[in-house]
């Protein structure tokens, strides 16, 4: 996965859009960050999920997925090994990441698609 994949998988969900926080692109679902590119280098990105699924992930994947070091990941920051992503797997950590993001009623019209 590159860091152009990681941006067009992100901007793909409902209402996503990028902008920037702390000098990194980030990806928002009315506001609120699900996703950010660039950090701590070019090779990662980071997705906030919630404790259980970050458990769920870094098990999956532990090779891509990672806890953020500190409190941050403590509450489910997840980083991603761009290099070692598979994009099946990403989409679906980036989707829980949105849905955790997305207002309520807007998360459960786009979960309610893949029931």
């Amino acid at each position: 996965m590159t860091a152009d994949g990681f941006r067009r998988l992100a901007l793909s969900f409902p209402e996503a859009a990028e902008g920037a926080h702390m000098k990194h692109p980030d990806f928002r679902v009315r506001g609120k960050i699900f996703a950010t590119l660039g950090y701590p280098d070019r090779t990662r990105g980071m997705i906030k999920l919630t404790r259980e699924q970050q458990d769920e992930f870094v098990g999956i994947e532990p090779a891509t997925f990672s806890p953020v070091n500190g409190q941050w990941g403590q509450q489910g920051a997840t980083s991603v090994q761009l290099g070692a992503a598979k994009k099946n797997v990403l989409r679906r950590a980036l989707a829980a990441a949105w849905c955790n993001a997305a207002p309520r009623e807007m998360a459960k019209q786009f979960e309610a698609k893949f029931d």
